[in-house]
């Protein structure tokens, strides 16, 4: 699983709007936000700069944690 640090998430429209993001992408991916340690675990086949790209679209700050 990678983790990435994401700045901005502070609710749980946060939560959803990341984790469709990530899904569109790759409909198999296993999202998980902790919005308390502002991280993103993502268990996928996307690249992670790819899914770096896909949270920064939505409006975060995100890199590996």
């Amino acid at each position: 699983m990678q983790v990435f640090s994401v700045e901005g998430m502070t609710c749980g429209h946060c939560v959803r709007a990341v984790t469709q993001a990530l899904q569109n992408l790759d409909s198999s991916a296993s999202v998980k936000v902790d919005l308390a340690a502002k991280e993103v675990g993502v268990e996928s086949q996307l690249s992670a700069e790819r899914i770096i790209e896909a949270i920064t679209q939505e409006g975060y700050s995100a890199k590996l944690a």
